[in-house]
């Protein structure tokens, strides 16, 4: 075992737990909480939710990274879909998909500015 392995086992429980947050979140029969007081601001929750794990696995700089994107950007309309079919209590929502994908996209460019910035070299 390299010295970053537990590192490495910690971002990789840090993507899981983010991707079970998510599940919760999209799948609980009913919207969990009290409705926004908020127009719209179940939107921001989505964004945050499809956001994280992306975060998370891009900020601790793993390889599959860009995989996790995609997954993500693919289970946006997928979540809606089964939402609007599955769930009695839930109702699919296109502009929920629109936040879900803008979440996505927003920790992805997040990711690409602070992991390949280029690094100041001292003088």
């Amino acid at each position: 075992m390299t010295p970053s392995t537990p590192r490495r086992h910690l971002v990789t429980a840090a993507v899981a737990l983010a991707v079970a947050v998510q599940a919760v979140v999209l799948y609980a029969p009913e919207a969990p909480g009290p409705p926004s007081p908020i127009p719209h601001g179940d939107k921001a929750v989505h964004a945050m939710v499809f956001a994280l794990p992306v975060l998370v696995a891009g900020l601790g700089r793993r390889g599959w990274w860009p995989v996790v994107v995609a997954l993500c950007a693919v289970h946006a309309p997928v979540s809606e879909i089964i939402q609007h079919t599955a769930l009695a209590q839930r109702s699919g929502d296109p502009w929920d998909v629109a936040a879900d994908l803008a979440g996505t996209a927003m920790a992805a460019i997040g990711v690409l500015f602070v992991v390949r910035r280029p690094r100041r070299r001292r003088p």
